[in-house]
């Protein structure tokens, strides 16, 4: 046998040591998984959504191109419908959210006959130029937002939303 003999005293203290450590141990994993988990996730795809439009077909004037992507809250995947209204400029391929800076009601491409060759919000006639410049005296306060775009196979794909750059 041992000198070293344990009194009841010290085994009580590591067992009840032992114990609460497993028990703090449970109840922080959970909080600490929660935390570090969507670090570790993997992004499925990649940032820009492929479209039906072809590039090939794009002109001057803007047209209306309708996208659909999964979006992915929590546990709850859903399909999403977006558009964009899309043109070119020269070799330049411009796509514009259609979101109204002043309420965000959705603006349309020669909404007003008054008003040609602009965007117009129906909700308070708010005005934009073909490049997303809201037109001074009409409600919007700011340019509409451009997507990031790219081509490939012919195809349009649309990236994220950014402020505008077109407008300066």
């Amino acid at each position: 046998m041992s000198n070293n003999r344990v009194t009841r005293r010290q085994f009580l203290n590591y067992t009840l040591t032992g114990v609460g450590g497993f028990m703090a141990a449970g109840m922080l994993m959970p909080m600490v998984r929660f935390a570090v988990d969507p670090v570790l996730q993997k992004k499925a795809g990649g940032d820009f959504i492929p479209t039906k439009q072809k590039v090939s077909e794009l002109s001057k004037t803007p047209v209306k191109v309708d996208f659909t992507f999964e979006q992915v809250d929590a546990w709850y995947k859903s399909d999403v419908t977006n558009t964009a209204w899309v043109y070119k400029e020269g070799d330049k391929i411009i796509a514009l959210s259609p979101v109204c800076k002043h309420l965000g009601c959705t603006v349309n491409w020669e909404g007003d006959p008054a008003h040609k060759n602009q965007f117009f919000c129906p909700c308070h006639a708010g005005r934009y130029e073909k490049n997303g410049d809201n037109i001074k005296g009409t409600p919007p306060l700011g340019p509409l937002d451009e997507y990031e775009v790219k081509e490939k196979d012919g195809l349009l794909m649309l990236g994220k939303i950014r402020p505008n750059t077109l407008v300066k």
